[in-house]
């Protein structure tokens, strides 16, 4: 099967996998979108903007999407590198003389060290209260006090810490090389050229109605809270964007090399490459390269960038060889963005995989006889189309595809459990009964036991706040 087909036959279980797991992790609400040769494949919206009012979410509505930011930032700098408004081994303090008149030796940081993490920043300064909304995020003579106030911690260019303040000193670099506002480069130079309406580089008030409310955790509580939106001041480059997960898809479809004017191969290669692994005691772990996170999905090879900001937690990742693109926004503090857009990858790596074990499906099979959502009290089966298979899975597992039983096609009404873990029902039948209209009755199956279909509750604006 042709990939782009292979992804296209697993995303309606993409769907309602995702929509499983809004439902079983009480997510107030998930914005979901995949990219694949420039072109978007995907675009879903689950749950609510706005539990309280009962706004759906929907497609465009607006996520803080923190640390994103860090990948326009660094960007918007290969863009000026490369008409040679300034070299990447420029020292900050030549922009940033302040730090120079200081003496501080992040003074003698240069571009590139800072954007690869590699400048010995401290992350947030000595009070980053600011991210607990405790007061506001700092300006750019803050910024500048909380890095010459004990911001070095180690030498420059002597290890990898990430550091949220650097990102703030980047955006200082650039506003002194343009002559302009950061939020004003950003918008000229990368997201009205790509379209991005949905994206900005700050908290836009005039657009508020259509920013999703974030919620706290559930983690010291039984109950989620709302989480008011502020601005990031000086700390923008690093945090401060708001997009919706079709934009990033497009945006990081720019990323890909061979495709789209926004930066030069050349320039991607820079940002995608791995400078500094996040473990000193494995140089193969996940990584940084210029803006970038270099990670391993199913041995497959990724960039991107997560992003946390109060109330919301969000996702991307890009393969840079084959240009699939995954986002995934949420809106609670510790919403499973990571999660859900690694398992993503997970089900679309699956259906493309031609060499998977098991039985194609033939050709005249409909697969739609056989495909749902079947339940005791004690457990959840999906039985999913994932490319040319059929597949029970277990959708309260993180990684969707690890321990799936194949399933064979017997007759209309039967499949074989031909293999997976022989710790269940393996080379056994999965029995279907029917009403006269052709709908599955029950599901005989694992255990011998009988399943019934569920669907995810249909909820009323009362009970989704309710549960939040």
């Amino acid at each position: 099967m042709e990939k782009r087909a292979a992804y296209e036959s697993v995303l309606p279980y993409v769907r309602e996998w995702i929509a499983y797991k809004v439902w079983q992790l009480r997510l107030p609400g998930v914005q979901v979108a995949v990219g694949f040769e420039g072109q978007e494949l995907f675009a879903d919206a689950f749950g609510y903007a706005d539990v309280e009012a009962g706004r759906r979410l929907t497609t465009s509505d607006l996520f803080r999407i923190a640390s994103h930011s860090k990948t326009f930032t660094a960007t918007a700098l290969l863009q000026l590198a490369d008409q040679g408004a300034l070299r990447l081994d420029d020292t900050v303090g030549t922009f940033v003389p302040a730090l120079v008149e200081a003496g501080s030796p992040i003074a003698d940081a240069t571009v590139r060290e800072l954007m690869e993490m590699g400048a010995g920043v401290v992350r947030d300064g000595a009070d980053g209260d600011h991210w607990a909304l405790a007061h506001p995020f700092p300006d750019a003579d803050e910024l500048v006090a909380l890095v010459v106030a004990g911001g070095a911690k180690v030498p420059v260019g002597s290890a990898f810490n990430y550091s949220n303040l650097g990102y703030g000193l980047l955006g200082l670099v650039i506003e002194a090389v343009t002559g302009t506002s950061y939020a004003e480069h950003v918008r000229t130079a990368i997201t009205e050229p790509l379209g991005l309406t949905g994206t900005g580089a700050e908290f836009d008030p005039a657009r508020e109605d259509e920013y999703v409310v974030g919620y706290t955790g559930l983690h010291i509580a039984r109950t989620r809270q709302r989480v008011p939106h502020v601005t990031t001041g000086a700390l923008a480059a690093a945090t401060g964007f708001h997009g919706t997960a079709s934009d990033l898809v497009r945006y990081f479809s720019a990323h890909v090399p061979g495709r789209g004017s926004l930066l030069s191969d050349h320039a991607k290669r820079l940002a995608q490459r791995k400078a500094w692994s996040a473990l000193d005691s494995d140089p193969a772990a996940r990584g940084y390269g210029a803006g970038f996170v270099v990670d391993r999905i199913n041995g497959r090879e990724v960039r991107g960038h997560s992003g946390g900001f109060p109330g919301q937690i969000t996702q991307s990742v890009f393969d840079p060889a084959s240009s699939l693109v995954v986002s995934v926004l949420t809106s609670s503090a510790t919403g499973p963005a990571t999660m859900l857009a690694y398992g993503v990858v997970h089900l679309l790596d699956a259906a493309a995989d031609e060499h998977a074990p098991g039985t194609p499906v033939p050709a005249d099979v409909d697969t739609d006889r056989y495909t749902g959502r079947f339940t005791t009290f004690e457990g959840i089966t999906d039985i999913a189309r994932v490319g040319e298979r059929l597949l029970a899975i277990d959708p309260t597992q993180p990684v969707p595809t690890e321990s799936p039983v194949r399933l064979d096609v017997v007759d209309a009404d039967t499949l074989r459990m031909a293999s997976g873990n022989r710790f269940g029902s393996i080379d056994e039948d999965i029995v279907f009964t029917r009403d006269d209209s052709g709908a599955i009755v029950t599901v005989r199956g694992d255990s011998g036991m009988t399943q019934r279909p569920w669907s995810v509750p249909a909820e009323s604006p009362e009970v989704a706040a309710a549960l939040v």
